[in-house]
């Protein structure tokens, strides 16, 4: 569900900590990109004391799979994981995954933990999939997405596909959201209004098969 605030707080949301100054050293690190959401490289899940001091109960570990064998669950007694084989190329479908991550995300911060999500840089997979969640999250166009992810990791850059795609999931979030903000009642007539107009269709078809001769006449008279 998206969260609901003022402008104001929205630019203060987009624009983030000003006071931050970012070094080099800090792409190897994560970065926290919303409350109980924690952005990363690989660098960042390796380390069991580090997770634990952040809070972290949850890992979404994104890996191009011939990564598979250095970005793995590395402590799965630990923490809940999910793993999602991603490849980093302009052709990877992004959308078709990323419901089950958004779940797996708002899941877990619902009940109170914290979720580090990485890939093995933390430069275009795992923020893609952060920029399209806050997106939803926040109602955000995905120029304010993009700006608030890389406002708290300035060294994030999604592949020209991923970006292409952060812009397509704008329109179709909120093509779902105006759908679900109908009236339930409304939601019923529409699809009932739905199944109405193809009966409709299947009766005249119907109907049209009845009228039709099972032999053209011409052809039963050229077989006589």
């Amino acid at each position: 569900m998206a969260m609901s605030m003022s402008d104001e707080e929205l630019r203060d949301l987009v624009q983030g900590p000003g006071d931050i100054e970012w070094t080099y050293e800090m792409r190897r690190q994560c970065q926290q990109i919303l409350p109980g959401l924690l952005l990363g490289p690989l660098q960042a899940s390796k380390s069991l004391e580090t997770l634990k001091s952040l809070g972290v109960t949850h890992i979404v570990c994104i890996r191009d799979a011939k990564e598979a064998f250095s970005v793995r669950p590395r402590f799965p007694e630990v923490f809940t994981y999910m793993t999602l084989d991603v490849q980093d190329s302009d052709e990877q479908n992004l959308i078709r995954l990323f419901p089950p991550a958004r779940k797996f995300i708002d899941d877990a911060i619902t009940q109170g933990g914290c979720v580090l999500v990485h890939c093995n840089g933390g430069i275009s997979l795992s923020p893609s999939f952060v920029v399209m969640y806050v997106m939803q999250q926040y109602n955000l166009s995905w120029e304010e997405a993009l700006h608030l992810v890389q406002n708290r990791r300035y060294c994030i850059s999604p592949n020209g596909g991923f970006m292409a795609q952060i812009k397509e999931y704008e329109s179709i979030y909120k093509a779902h959201n105006a759908v679900a903000s109908f009236p339930p009642t409304v939601q019923s007539a529409a699809v009932r209004r739905k199944r109405s107009d193809s009966d409709d269709d299947e009766e005249e078809d119907r109907e049209e098969e009845r009228k039709r001769p099972l032999m053209d006449p011409d052809v039963e008279m050229e077989s006589r």
